[in-house]
């Protein structure tokens, strides 16, 4: 190694030399070149006879000196010896902060100086990363609250729920995909209920049929949570639910009262802790017991609900087979609103609704007493105004109930005419909705054309006259799909 190196590396040890070391060579050079010149000047005075330093002047101004510094030396020692304490005690502290391979990086100079900056930086950046994290979490939640809210909004319909359950857990505990299956009721098939992390239109609802083989429907035997890897599916017409699971997928079922429902699952990135999945695998399974309670609360409300459905329907069948005349009234005004809703090309959604009402739009006439239902000649005003009655009755019914909220608004206003003279709000022109108008028009077009306790029934020409001349109480243009679908 030559000169030149070697001075290089003399240098580059003395800068990376810790702070007391290179304090201890730099005061003991500035302390000794002094002492030095001093000796020098003294021995040289009196090599050439001059006046010289009395020996005993020179040994106390030497003596001096040194105990000078000495003091001083020992007193900036102290000084630096605290610095380094506080850079020992800095380091014992980001050990709580920073993990052991940052702690390493930054102990690898030997010069406290440096390591406090380096300190310093890192504690800096960690600040920064933490003020980033609670700005996404902050973000998170403001979705999840938002989320929450439109589930609240929506209580009848569990798969809100559901659908927040599955994107919370995904996003919380960083996964790529999450699901929700659930068994039918013959447990012989899962259905894909909820997703996150993967387009996935629910309206499908894509199934898995059962296969011993399957390790989803391991789970659901086993009734035990698992880690599983390079999952397959098997025995299924919908190879497309391959994209929900990945090569590490947590499988979690859904018990309670030792009664599966379904399973949840989250595919993680492979490079995952293995403890951190079972820590995850541990909180997946933990909010799949909750969810399996909500799930079977949801199964008993609605079970509820539709018996108290069967109920109110078989009230409303047995007034209206009270009465000969009107009796089957209700199935074929049924009927006749189907028939106009699929000339008006609806969802099966306002299908059912036009069903559910026309099967119960005259259940409130069970408050109605049976002289004024059964009177066979025109009623009187006084037996007009109770007769009046009946819509309002049937709302009251009903309203209870959370399910059949959409059937109020039908029940209620199925007298209202257009030109605002219906019965009970007085509702004229846009203010009545499309599917009361279809009700309007199913109902009297059934009236027309049935016999009555007070009239004879009309033929299909007398019945299209009437109700084409009814242009200020009924919608015209329903009429018209009416009448089209009766050809």
């Amino acid at each position: 190694m030559g000169p030149k190196n070697k001075k290089l590396l003399f240098i580059a040890s003395f800068e990376d030399a810790s702070i007391l070391r290179k304090f201890t060579i730099l005061f003991l050079v500035a302390s000794i070149i002094p002492m030095v010149l001093l000796y020098y000047i003294y021995v040289q005075n009196n090599q050439h006879g001059h006046i010289g330093i009395a020996s005993i002047n020179f040994t106390v101004a030497m003596v001096l000196m040194v105990l000078g510094v000495l003091v001083g030396f020992m007193s900036m020692r102290s000084l630096l010896q605290k610095v380094i304490n506080i850079s020992k005690e800095n380091s014992a502290a980001l050990g709580n902060l920073l993990s052991p391979d940052t702690i390493k990086e930054l102990n690898q100079g030997e010069n406290e100086i440096v390591i406090l900056s380096r300190s310093f930086s890192a504690v800096t950046q960690q600040l920064e990363e933490n003020v980033r994290s609670l700005e996404l979490a902050k973000k998170t939640l403001h979705a999840v609250m938002s989320k929450v809210g439109q589930g609240i909004s929506n209580m009848e319909n569990i798969d809100t729920f559901l659908e927040l359950i599955v994107e919370t857990m995904t996003n919380a505990l960083n996964g790529k995909v999450g699901t929700l299956l659930l068994l039918n009721e013959k447990k012989t098939e899962l259905t894909l209920h909820a997703v996150h992390g993967a387009n996935y239109d629910v309206k499908k609802r894509l199934h898995l049929k059962f296969s011993e083989n399957s390790p989803l429907f391991r789970v659901i035997k086993d009734k035990r949570p698992a880690i599983i890897s390079g999952i397959f599916l098997q025995n299924t017409h919908e190879p497309q639910l391959s994209q929900f699971f990945g090569d590490t997928l947590l499988c979690v079922p859904l018990i309670y009262h030792d009664r599966v429902s379904g399973v949840m699952t989250l595919s993680k990135p492979e490079s995952t802790d293995e403890n951190a999945l079972k820590e995850d695998l541990e909180l997946v399974f933990n909010l799949a017991s909750q969810t399996a309670v909500a799930i079977e609360n949801s199964k008993l409300n609605s079970d509820i609900e539709k018996t108290y459905f069967e109920t109110i329907s078989a009230l409303a069948l047995a007034v209206d087979a009270k009465d000969e005349y009107s009796r089957g009234h209700l199935d074929r005004v049924s009927q006749y609103a189907l028939m106009i809703g699929r000339g008006l090309g609806l969802d099966d959604e306002d299908l059912n609704t036009l069903r559910d009402a026309a099967r119960l739009h005259d259940l409130g006439k069970i408050g109605v007493p049976d002289e004024i239902l059964k009177k066979q000649t025109h009623l009187s005003d006084e037996e007009w105004v109770i007769m009046r009655r009946h819509p309002q009755i049937g709302e009251s019914i009903i309203k209870p109930i959370r399910s059949l909220q959409h059937l109020c608004d039908p029940i209620r206003h199925h007298h209202e005419k257009m030109d605002g003279t219906g019965y009970p709000d007085g509702l004229k022109g846009e203010e009545i909705s499309p599917l009361v108008r279809i009700l309007c028009v199913a109902d009297v077009w059934d009236s027309l054309t049935t016999e009555r306790s007070y009239r004879a029934k009309k033929s299909k020409a007398e019945a299209i006259s009437v109700i084409r001349s009814m242009k200020a109480h009924l919608d015209q243009d329903i009429v018209d799909i009416l009448l089209e679908e009766l050809k």
